[in-house]
């Protein structure tokens, strides 16, 4: 017969081994998954939002979740394009830049989202970018090069992804074989819809939703008033898109991304970032929100890259940085063009750095400026690219950190970094986020969350 204190240490033994199995399933019972994905959202950006929106210890929504891990963000060609990392998120594959869930050698990889799919899981993608841009493409299409975006609209609706709210309306229109995705899509039983109002008037029907609120991009959250725009914010299209996908038994995967922090990021946008920041941690305590009610959710939160090497700097000027209310690309809206098309006039770029930015500039910070803008024939380049200079202008003005407009200019990718991004975690299986991990190794995780 065994002593007291053996039979003790067996019984604790086997439940040790007991909790160990339960916690094991437990985990294992994942069966929603949702991935915020704040594209070149480093915690650059997220310090600045938080102290410009805030203070010096303000926390944003995102730094609530209680498991925290880092990320590398390589391509196999070093600093990666959100393609390149896009697709090691979704498949746990490096590829090289532009290319979509598809290798070298032409080989389609199947996507976390294509997983879930199998596990009979409904799916989602959302972006403030277009749905069929670089990250969400990511997640439901396979093509060689980001740039095709009427191909990856169509393996979107042909893979019967259930909903896809955000921009990229013309990629969705008649394509090169005459074909109306967006007809297309309504036979097949999607919902519908082209601005907020009537998204917010969706009610789940057969769980398949179409929302398309811009030809291109989405507008900036800063511009939209300016602009009457009748679109929805990310927040609007998180709440609705799991109002949605929530109404499937077996659970879903939600892929939802704030596309434009990236793109104020390559503008240094110092108050456009914080907006659209705000907006996609807005889009956070949704998803939180939904998983403490509901349980059974994970939720994740990270970016794809950083972008322009955003740091909080002890001199930023604050008040001044926020009192500017519209983005650098809507300021270069705004400017007269000379009459020989070779840049500017003086005037109009002086009165609008005047009026948006209140910074007085000179003749030869006028003409530096004009120099920027043109490209190798002499044309003034696509207002987004003049944005980008609008942007460094005020940046340097206010003494925020972020890379200068020729080391931009140097980059391939137009300002990317190797900084590695936060990942933020919440609910079952979380704690395993935690750590340093390559971006494909935390694809892996995410496919791991869904496995038995």
């Amino acid at each position: 017969m065994l002593k007291k204190s053996k039979r003790l240490m067996l019984v604790v033994s086997l439940f040790m081994v007991f909790a160990l199995i339960f916690t094991a399933a437990a985990q294992a019972e994942v069966k929603n998954v949702i991935l915020l994905i704040g594209d070149g959202l480093g915690m650059g950006q997220i310090d600045m939002t938080r102290y410009l929106a805030g203070d010096k210890d303000h926390e944003l929504e995102l730094m609530k979740l209680p498991e925290t891990g880092i990320m590398m963000t390589s391509s196999t060609e070093g600093v990666t394009d959100s393609a390149a990392a896009g697709t090691a998120m979704a498949t746990g594959h490096k590829v090289y830049n532009g290319a979509i869930a598809m290798n070298k050698n032409g080989a389609e990889l199947d996507s976390v989202l294509d997983f879930a799919q199998v596990r009979n899981k409904a799916t989602g993608v959302i972006s403030t970018n277009m749905v069929t841009d670089a990250t969400p493409a990511s997640f439901i299409a396979s093509v060689e090069d980001r740039g095709m975006g009427g191909k990856i609209a169509k393996q979107a609706i042909a893979n019967n992804v259930d909903v896809m709210l955000g921009g990229g309306r013309e990629d969705f229109m008649e394509d090169e074989a005459g074909e109306d995705l967006i007809a297309k899509a309504k036979a097949n039983g999607y919902q519908y819809v082209s601005d907020k109002t009537q998204l917010e008037k969706v009610v789940p029907l057969n769980g398949k939703l179409l929302g398309l609120f811009n030809e291109s991009y989405m507008n900036y959250i800063n511009d939209r008033d300016d602009l009457g725009s009748n679109e929805p914010s990310m927040e609007a299209m998180t709440k609705k898109a799991i109002e949605v996908l929530s109404e499937d038994e077996d659970g879903f995967f939600l892929m939802a991304e704030g596309a434009r922090i990236d793109h104020a990021a390559h503008a240094a946008d110092v108050p456009g970032v914080v907006a659209e920041t705000l907006d996609f941690d807005a889009s956070v305590k949704v998803a939180m929100d939904f998983a403490k009610k509901n349980g059974d959710t994970l939720v994740i939160v990270t970016a794809d890259h950083e972008t322009l090497g955003f740091s909080a700097t002890e001199p930023i000027e604050k008040e001044a940085l926020m009192n500017i209310g519209v983005s650098p690309e809507y300021m270069a809206g705004q400017m007269t063009e000379k009459e020989n098309g070779k840049g500017y006039t003086v005037e109009s770029v002086k009165s609008v750095f005047e009026e948006y930015a209140d910074i007085s500039l000179t003749d030869a910070e006028v003409a530096r400026f004009n120099e920027l803008i043109l490209d190798e024939e002499g044309n003034i380049k696509y207002s987004y690219l003049v944005g980008y200079e609008i942007g460094s202008i005020i940046a340097n003005e206010y003494q925020a950190g972020v890379v200068n407009t020729e080391i931009r200019a140097n980059s391939s990718t137009g300002g990317h970094t190797l900084n590695s991004v936060p990942v933020f975690a919440y609910g079952e299986g979380a704690e395993n986020f935690n750590g340093m991990m390559q971006n494909t190794e935390f694809s892996d995780l995410l496919f791991d969350s869904m496995r038995p």
